[in-house]
């Protein structure tokens, strides 16, 4: 997308772009796709949106506000326990079995980690855009990872950061190169 608003990108406006920097995002999916797809019972939700020197993509900050607000309020395409559900333990149940930690992830449950989200549903939404990718949702009211806040009343508390890097075992990853076949 050009820095001002939309753009057809071709040869010449991506080369003028490259020259400015930044992201070029192209979108691809309709709106009746991204539907269909956060209707499926298969679907989780989660986001792998950038954030980098201050800016990044708006789902950084909106992807799950999103939903609540658009596709489950407005929309009604989901049930809000069906939507909490493709965000928290469907994604942690999907990887547990390559990562152990996620067992404690996803749920409220004594032994379990304090990660908890409480929100506002009538008034949760996205309010993120490609020129201010970083505006905080509206209706998050308090965000606690690790039983410590990092949202309170809707705003970021500055310093903290409780949240630990997960990631799984090394000794279980195989690489495949592009001309090698997977045994």
């Amino acid at each position: 997308m050009a820095p001002h608003g939309r753009a057809s990108l071709n040869a010449e406006s991506f080369a003028r772009y490259s020259k400015i920097g930044g992201p070029v995002v192209i979108h691809r999916n309709t709106e009746d796709m991204v539907t269909l797809a956060i209707a499926s019972p298969l679907t989780m939700i989660g986001r792998d949106a950038y954030w980098q020197n201050g800016t990044g993509h708006p789902r950084t900050t909106g992807t799950y506000s999103r939903v609540l607000g658009r596709y489950v309020r407005e929309r009604h395409v989901l049930t809000l326990m069906d939507a909490i559900r493709k965000m928290t333990v469907m994604p942690a149940q999907r990887l547990e079995a390559r990562v152990p930690v996620m067992k404690n992830k996803g749920r409220i449950a004594a032994g379990a980690d304090a990660d908890l989200t409480v929100f506002d549903a009538q008034r949760v939404i996205d309010r993120s855009t490609y020129r201010q990718p970083g505006l905080a949702p509206a209706g998050m009211q308090y965000v606690l990872v690790n039983g410590v806040v990092v949202v309170s009343r809707g705003r970021a508390v500055d310093g903290v950061a409780p949240g630990a890097a997960i990631r799984a075992p090394l000794s279980h990853v195989v690489i495949y190169h592009a001309w090698e076949s997977p045994r």
